[in-house]
């Protein structure tokens, strides 16, 4: 677990004062209410239109970059994404800032720590640049951040793996075990649910079969939804940590 550190200038009163759980748990249900959203919306009200494909045959769920390049589910989406980003970045420092402190003799770890950075950020940009272009406008783009997001998720998670199984390995705190064990299933997950997403969409275009697509379609949601809960167990790893806003000015004695 994370432990709080104190503050400085701790006689300022706190203006706002929530759990970083909080805040991680919020971040997190943002895109899967967008996500839950649109293709809700997609599935009720343009179901024509976000299910065709070039093949011309039936399919019965809609894809997600099908989904959020609809109006409105792109305005939902781009919200929920825009409100989701700027906390994931704050996140990474975070954990960055974790790292390097507990890992600052550790040549190896040390590096991961970098990288885990590094990728952290290139999976929020590649969010970014799959959420504000779309599908039907350059797809070429949209598929270049989609590529992005999916290869820095793959990468920050199995580097993130690999940290915190030093990090259980030298903890007497049962929840870092647990927060390792939980990160280690939904990276399995996520990598069966990519392995299949991509055979799906392979065989969708090799043979045009009817609900190839479907199936690539509800892979791509678990993809989303285990990419998710894998952020989430950052509410364990920072339980005791607070999110602070402090007033800038003092009471004085006149």
């Amino acid at each position: 677990m994370l432990h709080g550190s104190a503050i400085l200038g701790s006689e300022r009163t706190p203006v706002i004062r929530v759990s970083f759980g909080s805040c991680v748990a919020a971040t997190a249900c943002l895109p899967l209410f967008g996500l839950v959203l649109c293709v809700f919306i997609s599935s009720y009200f343009h179901f024509e239109d976000s299910t065709g494909t070039h093949c011309q045959v039936p399919n019965y769920l809609p894809s997600i970059s099908a989904s959020i390049s609809l109006s409105p589910e792109c305005q939902i989406w781009r919200f929920c994404i825009g409100l989701h980003s700027a906390p994931r970045i704050l996140l990474a420092f975070s954990y960055f800032k974790f790292y390097k402190s507990r890992f600052s003799t550790k040549l190896p770890e040390s590096f991961l720590g970098f990288l885990n950075l590094a990728f952290s950020i290139l999976e929020n940009l590649g969010l970014l640049l799959l959420t504000y272009v779309s599908s039907s406008e350059t797809y070429f783009i949209h598929e270049e951040g989609f590529v992005l997001f999916i290869l820095s998720s793959l990468i920050y998670m199995l580097i993130t793996c690999r940290l915190w199984k030093t990090i259980k390995n030298y903890s007497l705190n049962p929840e870092d075990s647990r927060s390792h064990l939980w990160k280690k299933r939904f990276l399995v997950i996520y990598i069966i649910c990519c392995a299949f997403a991509g055979f799906f969409f392979w065989k969708h275009n090799m043979y045009c079969e009817s609900g190839s697509y479907t199936m690539f379609a509800l892979f791509e949601y678990l993809i989303v939804l285990s990419n998710m809960a894998f952020h989430l167990t950052a509410v364990w790893d920072f339980k005791t940590r607070e999110v602070m806003v402090i007033s800038s000015t003092e009471d004085k004695d006149f």
